[in-house]
């Protein structure tokens, strides 16, 4: 398992973007060197974990919780063979490349150490919003990237440092709950009776899930 490539966006101004200002950071592409990686600090303050990579949405993006996005390179095969055309590196707006890593299956709470350094922890898997469908410029995406489920998981840093291109990536925690950022993004999505399960990967799910499941669970005599 390991990191194909570290990939960064910078502010573009596009005709698509949810932002009143009409700027992205969703384009991202691979960097040459190593880079920096720690907790950014709040959600609607900071952005993201990665030195040099625009956000430019902070209502929806970045902060501690989703400080980084991970997408593997064998669903972007899949979507590359689904949609007939190629799909570089960072072209779903991921910051990390994998490969041999099962992210969308990976566990809420589940933790990779990459390199020698940097250790991250899933928190949650990935909302498609229209800016990720005008960047793709694939009409009615954001129906199709939810029906197929294979979301990519958004992680935070618990141990900060430099990662790279062909950094080893290894699953340093594996929890025992079962619910997956698959799993999760699902509940949040299309099988809302699933939000009662998600309460058991407890404080290690992203915290606006975690809010879902419990105002779910009470609603309904969970």
């Amino acid at each position: 398992m390991k990191v194909l490539s570290v990939n960064l966006g910078r502010p573009q101004a596009v005709p698509y973007s949810d932002q009143a200002q009409g700027v992205t950071g969703i384009d991202k592409r691979p960097a040459a060197g190593p880079v920096r990686v720690a907790a950014p600090g709040a959600k609607g303050v900071a952005g993201s974990g990665l030195a040099g990579d625009a956000v430019c949405d902070l209502r929806h993006h970045g902060g501690d919780d989703q400080a980084v996005y991970a997408y593997a390179r064998e669903d972007l095969d899949g979507w590359e063979r689904e949609l007939g055309r190629s799909l570089a590196n960072g072209s779903f707006g991921e910051n990390l490349t994998t490969d041999g890593l099962e992210v969308s299956g990976a566990l809420i709470g589940e933790r990779w150490r990459i390199g020698s350094e940097v250790v991250l922890e899933v928190t949650s898997g990935r909302i498609p919003c229209r800016t990720f469908q005008g960047h793709l410029g694939e009409r009615g995406w954001v129906k199709r990237f939810t029906q197929k489920g294979a979301t990519g998981a958004y992680l935070r840093v618990i141990r900060p440092g430099e990662i790279l291109a062909g950094d080893p990536v290894e699953i340093v925690h594996r929890p025992d709950h079962g619910v997956t950022a698959a799993m999760q993004f699902r509940a949040v999505t299309t099988e809302r009776e699933l939000l009662p399960r998600l309460l058991a990967a407890g404080a290690a799910l992203h915290p606006e899930a975690l809010a879902q499941a419990r105002k779910y669970t009470a609603a309904h005599g969970g």
